[in-house]
């Protein structure tokens, strides 16, 4: 049995973690709200300007914008995206999972990786795929400004035609206890015939001009998506895990505080049982 002085020391360490996971649980839970508020702003208009896209796309060349050219595909872009920190639970895990186990199903030769954060940057490089890009350390002052970087980056390697297809990889925020992965195509930009419905409307100028007036917004928009989701979906990972870390801290200061005292009391009792053996000892 440890004596008593290690299980003390032990006692105060786990105090000592037990009062840090608490402040990160604080810290992740009121990022978290600020990132949910700005998340729920940008959904609406996102999903609005997706739905007016989505009924024009069908009634214009494709031939107008390089962003709408569907080609053979044979080379795969792939946004992947991450957070820089840890101490989330499964949030990057799941991530990377899913973006490994599809770039392989594809061959990582015929595959461009974007990583966002230094999780993926580091998974990545270290499995010597071939990185193109990677963005870190912006995190904690997310604007819309690095959205626009971002996707300029990604939108250009397109046009380029260095890659025929953009897919993205990304942990969509449900509530505060689920995050969802998705794998989305961003590239080519397609329609959905099942969504989409007629409706008589008169367009200003012309379909086409807003067309090119709305995909460079919708993409910007897209990407801002990605980033707003993900960063509300880590912090609420991270405020779970630390919640759990903490419950886990307490349980094992209980558990130590029971093993001091079973130490103490027999140390109590080897001491007493001297002392009657002294005197004992004493008599005879």
């Amino acid at each position: 049995m440890a004596n008593l002085k290690d299980i003390r020391d032990r006692i105060k360490s786990v105090t000592s973690i037990q009062k840090v996971t608490k402040a990160m649980k604080m810290v992740a839970a009121a990022k978290m709200r600020r990132a949910q508020e700005h998340m729920e702003e940008a959904r609406p208009y996102e999903n609005r300007l997706s739905g007016v896209i989505n009924q024009l796309l069908p009634d214009v060349d494709r031939d107008l914008l390089e962003l709408l050219d569907i080609r053979e595909v044979n080379h795969i872009g792939y946004v992947v995206v991450t957070s820089d920190r840890g101490m989330a639970g499964s949030f990057n895990n799941n991530i990377l999972k899913t973006a490994q186990s599809e770039i392989d199903a594809i061959g990582k030769e015929n595959v461009d990786v974007f990583c966002i954060g230094k999780k993926a940057r580091d998974h990545f490089k270290r499995r010597e795929y071939t990185v193109i890009e990677n963005h870190t350390d912006f995190w904690n002052e997310l604007s819309y400004n690095h959205a626009i970087n971002i996707g300029e980056g990604v939108i250009s390697h397109f046009t380029n035609q260095h890659v025929d297809e953009i897919h993205v990889v990304y942990n969509e925020f449900i509530n505060v206890a689920r995050q969802q992965v998705q794998s989305e195509l961003l590239l080519p930009l397609t329609f959905d015939d099942e969504n989409s419905q007629f409706v008589d409307r008169l367009y200003e100028p012309n379909k086409e001009a807003i067309i090119k007036s709305l995909i460079p917004r919708h993409l910007n928009i897209q990407m801002w998506k990605y980033l707003l989701e993900s960063y509300a979906s880590e912090q609420a990972a991270r405020m779970l895990a630390m919640e759990n870390a903490t419950e886990n801290a307490q349980d094992m200061i209980k558990e130590l505080t029971l093993e001091f005292n079973k130490a103490r009391q027999a140390a109590i009792t080897t001491e007493m049982l001297e002392i009657v053996s002294g005197a004992e000892a004493l008599q005879s």
